[in-house]
């Protein structure tokens, strides 16, 4: 019932692809490193408009989520390391780094279905 297609909304996300070492002005490794994500791939799903107490339940009771992601679709790739566009467009900022609205805090699969906790963050 949650995965009907009446129910879904789509969104974005990105899949974690790596790091990348920075460099200085000279070609110098700084010893810090740039996150990459993937290309934003475009997806629907049951998202809820806020958490609840029956979600709680259903990834503990320490973790601390805003909304939780249903998909009906049991092999989808994302995992804890995603970044997900729900409330603004994919877009980069001027070094290439994605400007995502949610990140990915829990995802427990089940046979038919993925429950995803999602929080938001702040990135400008």
């Amino acid at each position: 019932m949650r995965c009907l297609l009446r129910n879904k909304v789509p969104f974005f996300y990105s899949l974690y692809a790596g790091k990348e070492p920075l460099t200085d002005e000279y070609g110098n490794k700084t010893g810090e490193h740039r996150v990459i994500y993937s290309e934003p791939v475009k997806l629907a799903a049951n998202i809820s408009p806020a958490k609840g107490e029956s979600q709680i339940e259903q990834f503990g009771n320490s973790l601390q989520y805003d909304k939780v992601v249903v998909l009906d679709d049991p092999g989808c790739p994302i995992d804890e390391n995603t970044v997900l566009f729900i409330e603004r467009k994919p877009v980069n900022d001027a070094e290439g780094n994605p400007l995502f609205d949610y990140i990915v805090k829990k995802v427990a699969r089940s046979l038919n279905s993925v429950s995803i906790a999602i929080s938001r963050v702040d990135i400008s």
